[in-house]
């Protein structure tokens, strides 16, 4: 029993949009590597998805310049010009380059390293190299600072312990001058008391002796 058909009408659930869109993109791409290979075709095939993101093929042997400029030529439609010649050289250039870069960067990463030659290590060494003063003094310039921010605390540790200091010493002083002046107030008191209420020493009775 063969499949239904379906309508061709836009898939309204993301889900499904999506899952179709890779399987029936797959497809397409598959279908254009079989007619490339049987029958000897130069096919080029390019993708956007609705995201914008692109899937291409290009048949071996060709690129997709050749492709359009072979277009230009049947159709007659000027698609490829000298600005998009430069534009594909600076592409290809930059691609270059970042290629380049990922093999430095897995070089100093210490991967892939045994296809190398001496002469190739040493300038991978002398940038590891560099690298590893670098860090040192990174860490020395970080060191200093700590020890420099450690005395000036210690600075001012010593400053707040001296205030301190002065400053008990000062309520000491208080604490005496407030007891002074208390002792010195109740003797003035005791001097200026009246007769009448100082103690007088007791005199035998003569008249109970008789």
């Amino acid at each position: 029993m063969g499949r239904g058909k379906i309508e061709i009408k836009r898939i309204e659930n993301s889900t499904n949009r999506q899952v179709t869109f890779s399987k029936r993109r797959n497809g397409i791409i598959k279908k254009a590597r079989e007619i490339s290979v049987l029958c000897e075709a130069q096919v080029s095939v390019l993708i956007f998805s609705s995201s914008g993101k692109i899937s291409d093929y290009c048949s071996a042997n060709t690129s997709f310049s050749r492709i359009l400029e072979r277009y230009q030529q049947n159709c007659g439609k000027k698609l490829w010009d000298a600005n998009h010649e430069s534009l594909s050289a600076q592409i290809d250039r930059i691609k270059k380059e970042n290629d380049n870069m990922q093999i430095k960067l897995r070089h100093l990463k210490g991967e892939d390293l045994n296809p190398l030659t001496p002469k190739e290590l040493i300038p991978i060494e002398d940038v590891l190299q560099n690298g590893l003063d670098s860090v040192r003094d990174k860490q020395m310039n970080y060191l200093k600072m700590l020890k420099k921010n450690e005395r000036l605390l210690e600075d001012e540790q010593k400053r707040l312990t001296y205030i301190l200091h002065h400053q008990q010493l000062a309520m000491e002083e208080n604490v005496r001058d407030l007891d002074l002046g208390f002792h010195q107030k109740n003797g003035a008191f005791a001097t200026h008391m009246p007769m009448a209420f100082r103690v007088q020493p007791i005199q035998p009775n003569l008249q109970e002796n008789k």
